[in-house]
């Protein structure tokens, strides 16, 4: 495990300790972390990990709606999703957690039959496990919100589900029941960006996915996302990116086909 720092994103990572120590920073709480801990990282969430020498365990990176079909139905899980939450494997009961882990990073590097299916299987095992959490004791104390970060949770919440809808920050703050410019501040207090670098940001991650794991044209991909125009989509992704999305894709398959 490297150390990292990271800026808030729309990905939720969850990240398992086998051994070793180290500290995390999980929007602005430092917390020591130990062998045997769990940390679920939100999509949003400003967090970086200083491991210490000799730590070792596993960090597992998905896409909100990947994140969202996996805990359909699991009921406390979602909203502990919005917040960073910190856990102990303590009996043996647990193992099957941490196997899981080894499990899954297997067959990502593999290539066997049903290997999408069987990593399914294992991240739903492995989010089973954290919703039976959420009613322990067990979770580190997690700072309470106060009414700005609520309105930026419903703001990251909204452009998870309208992102490709082309709606101005105008109307994501109409819809929270703040101004825009309130809106602009919040996010720029929580991530240091504008709400519409964020809508951007959100777009641009669901290109990359669109491109690297569909055979969806880039006409296709555009008009999916609410460009009206494929030549503006390649600009726009050029733009945040630094390559045009043909390259993307090519570069991406290049680099699967050596992994």
């Amino acid at each position: 495990m490297g150390n990292q720092d990271s800026p808030a994103s729309w990905l939720v990572s969850v990240v398992v300790f086998e051994r070793g120590t180290a500290r995390v920073v999980l929007d602005e709480q430092e917390h020591a972390m130990q062998s045997g801990q769990l940390v679920l990282v939100p999509q949003m969430c400003v967090h970086g990990f200083r491991f210490d020498p000799g730590a070792h365990g596993h960090v597992v990176t998905l896409a909100h709606p990947l994140v969202d079909a996996l805990v359909s139905g699991l009921g406390p899980i979602d909203s502990g999703l919005l917040t960073p939450q910190i856990f102990t494997l303590e009996t043996d009961l647990d193992d099957y957690v941490d196997s899981a882990f080894v499990r899954l990073d297997v067959e990502y590097r593999g290539n066997v039959a049903h290997r999408d299916a069987l990593m399914t299987a294992l991240l739903q095992c492995i989010f089973v496990w954290i919703s039976r959490q959420m009613s322990t004791v067990h979770r580190a104390p997690v700072r309470p919100e106060d009414q700005g970060r609520t309105y930026f949770r419903q703001f990251s919440q909204l452009v998870e589900q309208h992102y490709a809808q082309g709606w101005a920050v105008e109307l994501y703050a109409k819809k929270i029941g703040i101004t825009a410019a309130y809106l602009n501040i919040l996010c720029r207090k929580a991530t240091g960006q504008t709400a519409l670098e964020l809508i951007h940001q959100r777009i641009v991650l669901a290109a990359k996915r669109e491109l690297v794991y569909t055979t969806m044209t880039i006409s296709v991909v555009s008009d999916a996302l609410g460009f009206t125009d494929p030549a503006y989509f390649t600009r726009f992704f050029k733009r945040h990116v630094g390559v045009s999305p043909k390259e993307f894709r090519n570069q991406a398959a290049t680099i699967m086909e050596l992994a």
